[in-house]
Formats: C-alpha cells, structure tokens, sequence
C-alpha cells in the first residue's frame, strides 16, 4: 500500500506542473493591461509603470514563470492587486463555503440516487426502471444555472423558506443557506449515480454467485445489498469521484446564481478585474483539489478491489 501512494503521488507531480504551465500561460496571454485595470485609465504612465515593478511584471517570463511556480507550491500568492489583501488569506475564507457545497451537493446526490437506482435495478422494465430513466434524461438535460435560478425563484422568492442569499453564520444557519444550492447541484449528481448504479446492478445481479445465493436460500435484501450492491462498488467508486469533482466545478456557476461566497465567485471577480494574482491562487488551489481527489479515488479502489494495488 505504501508502494502504491508514494507512485500515485509521484504520477501527480507532471499533473500539477503542467497545470502551473497552463495557468501562467494563460494569465499572460489575457488581453488588457493589469496595470491598468489595477489602478483606472486616468492613471499616469509612472504610476503603470511603477505599479508593474511592484508586482514583479516587468521581469523576464522565465523569471516570472519560475516565482509563480516556487510561490504557488509554498502557496504564497502574493497579495491583490486590486485591493492589497493578502490572497491566501481571501482563499481561505472563501474556500470552506466552496469545500461545504460540493460535500452537501455530494452527499445528497447519493442519498438520492443510489436507493433510487437500486430501486429500478431490483424492478427492471416496470414502473420504477421507467421513472429512473425519465428522472435521468431530465437531469441530463436541465442546466444546473437554469435548475438553481428556478428553485432560488421558487423556495426564496416566492416561499421565503429558504435565504435568498449569502453564506450564513454558524452550523445550522449556514447549512440552511448552502442546502437549496447543494440541492441545485445534487439533482444532476443524482441523475448519475442513479443510472450508473441501475446498470452496475443490473450487471452483477445476473453473475453465478447471485443465483448461488438466493438457491441457498438468502433473503432479498442480503441478496441485493450484501452480494449484489457490495459488487457493483468499483464503477460506483469512479462515479463518485467524477461527481466530486464535477461538483466542485459546477460551484462556480451555482455561487453565482445563488450569490454566496466561495472559491468559484471569487475567482469570477478576479477574472472580471483582470487580478493576476487572486486568479492564480485560486486557480492553483482549484488544481490541487482535483488531484487530490483523483489520488483519493485510487486509494479507495484499492480499499474497494485489492487486485489492483501495485505489486
């Protein structure tokens, strides 16, 4: 197992590099002058200049290149150039309501899901295999902006049940505040999960091992959850990450529509302002969660299938 970490860590080094690469890259290609919409177009050509040397713009690329890189594995991002605030520090207060929705949206995608799927893998071609592929096909098809817009239009505006923006403050007021977006996103992670756990089921029900089973006389439910669930684990696991981090990536958008703080809005303002910086930061921060999240994935795998594990 040690063996199997230090290469799965290892394999992740040329992946966050890369991403480094790409994320300088294209910060440098943007168009406009970060000068500029640092400090406003009535700003004197000493003042750009000036602003330029501060953050260390004037330097060679290579040199640039090579700072950004040092700094982001040390994660010292520097600080804004639109407000001065230290960016590890902005990072760190936006990324919790980031890191609660996709662990929220998450959790009810398979709460939702998986018994949903279950459900229609245990009744094919009847009533419940039926709603499992028309509640799919809808969650495939409705975005998750549109999907939030209309619960935000719905549950707050019109109900009042829930808050119509904002983060909350303590437990219960902030999970109060992140359950209509975690919502939002789970609908469409629940549609996933749900068609991939009818079909893994559907899959495994029908091995030797099952009949064996019910021949022996075992009920149902062992049947289904002990033998056949228990089986159908691996494709679920690669579900379940490519969900994880489909929904951190879709907290971009659904910060937005639900106006709450968090990494994704962050990194909007920041693109908006054309703040290197906080882009970077936030980028970076973004690509280290992705692969951590892959490293996780193959860890449990092997937790999952030991035949896996490297020899």
């Amino acid at each position: 197992m040690t063996r199997y970490i230090v290469v799965r860590l290892l394999d992740a080094i040329p992946t966050v590099l890369l991403v480094l690469t790409l994320v300088f890259v294209a910060m440098r290609i943007l168009p406009g002058d970060p000068a500029v919409a640092a400090l406003g177009d009535f700003a004197t050509p000493e003042q750009r200049e000036a602003f330029r040397e501060k953050m260390g713009l004037n330097a060679p690329l290579w040199q640039q290149y090579l700072t950004f890189v040092v700094s982001s594995l040390t994660l010292d991002f520097g600080v804004s150039m639109m407000n001065g605030r230290d960016v590890l520090g902005l990072i760190a207060y936006n990324l919790p309501y980031t890191i609660e929705l996709t662990i929220a949206s998450v959790l009810l995608g398979v709460v939702i899901g998986v018994p949903f799927g279950v459900w229609a893998a245990t009744n094919p071609n009847r009533a419940p295999d039926s709603a499992m592929r028309g509640f799919s096909l809808i969650g495939y098809a409705v975005p998750d902006f549109y999907l939030g817009a209309l619960l935000l239009i719905v549950f707050s505006l019109n109900l009042g049940w829930f808050p119509i923006n904002g983060g909350g403050e303590g437990f219960l007021d902030r999970m109060h505040h992140v359950f209509l977006p975690a919502l939002t996103l789970a609908f469409i992670k629940a549609a996933f999960l749900g068609r991939l756990t009818r079909t893994a089921l559907l899959e495994v029900m029908g091995r030797d091992y099952i009949r064996t089973a019910r021949a022996k006389g075992a009920r149902e439910p062992r049947v289904i959850y002990r033998h056949g669930l228990r089986n159908a684990l691996l494709p679920l696991t690669t579900g379940l990450g490519l969900t994880t981090l489909t929904a951190l990536s879709g907290s971009v958008a659904i910060e937005l529509v639900f106006n709450r703080p968090g990494l994704g809005k962050l990194l909007i303002s920041a693109i908006a302002e054309r703040d290197y910086a906080v882009i970077q930061g936030g980028i970076v921060v973004f690509a280290l969660f992705v692969v951590a999240i892959n490293l996780a994935m193959d860890l449990v795998y092997v937790l999952v299938d030991p035949r896996i594990r490297v020899s």
